[in-house]
């Protein structure tokens, strides 16, 4: 991320996060699947985290926090959703002890 200002980093960069929200979204449905108490605890996590991550990037949107273009509000959009999603997925796939 962060290459340059063309939108054609930023597409490459939005592209990028969908590989990595599938990929997330794959590690979350087996931990789901398996169900029990674990199960239960992910997914009141994956509420919480969703609903947090949209409250700050509205505040940050409310506060001038993304910029004073459409290119620059697109990317640090990107940018927000981008962090989160990757810890999710470092987090699911490190091996349980």
């Amino acid at each position: 991320m962060g290459r340059s200002s063309s939108w054609l980093s930023l597409a490459l960069d939005s592209w990028s996060l969908g590989l990595d929200a599938s990929a997330v979204i794959g590690l979350r449905a087996v931990k789901l699947a398996a169900g029990g108490s674990a199960a239960t605890v992910e997914a009141q996590r994956m509420v919480d985290e969703k609903i947090a991550a949209a409250v700050d990037l509205q505040m940050l949107a409310m506060t001038g926090g993304l910029g004073p273009t459409m290119h620059s509000a697109a990317a640090r959009s990107v940018r927000h959703y981008a962090g989160k999603i990757r810890a999710n997925g470092r987090r699911l796939a490190r091996p349980k002890r």
